[in-house]
């Protein structure tokens, strides 16, 4: 029970990665609050009983955030520890992205992260210490084609990583946690874009060192590591967790050059 008397908020806690972390921290001890707009969350959070809240919160909102961070120390206290895990993916090159696609991008994936670090660091300070994780991507490092609004969002992430890190130190540790291929609904969804999903998803097998993706207990594994005791000298850092996706020479599948 190493998170005993914490409180952790994660953002698009209702599914995926968000509700692998949800899970994974209540079973650790601690109180954890769901913000998401997917009503999946209320669920979630009756499933796991007590220490467990649901608020819906549009993550890309100000004044949304700020009522939800209140709502969250009003019931918890708290946050200690918070997950900036609320993502989307949009699939479309610089001149095809619209400016409406491009704003929502950057405000669920990237100006979520800021509002939410803001909401949350005062009142970590007042408790004397806290841990920001920024669920960031492998395509901060490297790239497919036809997803520059989302490669743009998850890359800056790492700044906003290392920026948090230097201004909030030491009582304010942050970490960017870069995931590969995971399989989530949004990897499902994605891949059923395609005239041919099962050939899709044993590409996206074949395509990492392990010949296989990720699980979302996997990754929520490794923020949970980063955000406890034991992880205490992480801080300003991206961290990937990706199946040795792009360490070939290009990513090539050939065994000689």
């Amino acid at each position: 029970m190493q998170f005993e008397g914490k409180t952790v908020v994660v953002t698009g806690g209702a599914k995926g990665i968000g509700s692998a972390c949800t899970r994974a921290f209540h079973k650790e001890g601690a109180s954890v609050a769901v913000l998401d707009r997917d009503a999946g969350g209320i669920e979630l959070a009756d499933s796991l009983g007590a220490r467990a809240i649901f608020i819906h919160c549009d993550v890309s909102r100000e004044a949304e955030v700020s009522a939800a961070m209140s709502e969250v120390s009003s019931l918890l206290g708290g946050p200690d520890i918070l997950v900036n895990n609320a993502g989307i993916q949009r699939y479309t090159t610089v001149t095809e992205t619209t400016e409406e696609e491009w704003d929502l991008v950057m405000n669920v994936n990237l100006k979520s992260a800021f509002l939410c670090a803001k909401h949350a660091i005062p009142r970590m300070q007042e408790r004397g210490a806290g841990v920001i994780v920024n669920i960031s991507s492998v395509q901060a490092f490297i790239s497919q084609k036809t997803v520059a609004p989302y490669v743009t969002s998850k890359t800056a992430l790492l700044g906003l990583t290392r920026s948090i890190a230097v201004d909030y130190g030491p009582q304010i540790r942050c970490v960017a946690v870069c995931p590969g291929t995971v399989d989530t609904p949004m990897l499902r969804d994605a891949i059923q874009l395609s005239p041919d999903p099962e050939a899709v998803y044993q590409e996206c097998m074949d395509m990492h060192l392990v010949k296989r993706i990720g699980t979302p207990e996997e990754v929520a594994a490794l923020i949970l590591l980063v955000a406890g005791p034991q992880g205490g000298f992480f801080t300003g850092q991206a961290i990937r967790i990706d199946g040795g996706l792009g360490i070939t020479i290009a990513g090539s599948k050939r065994e000689e050059f």
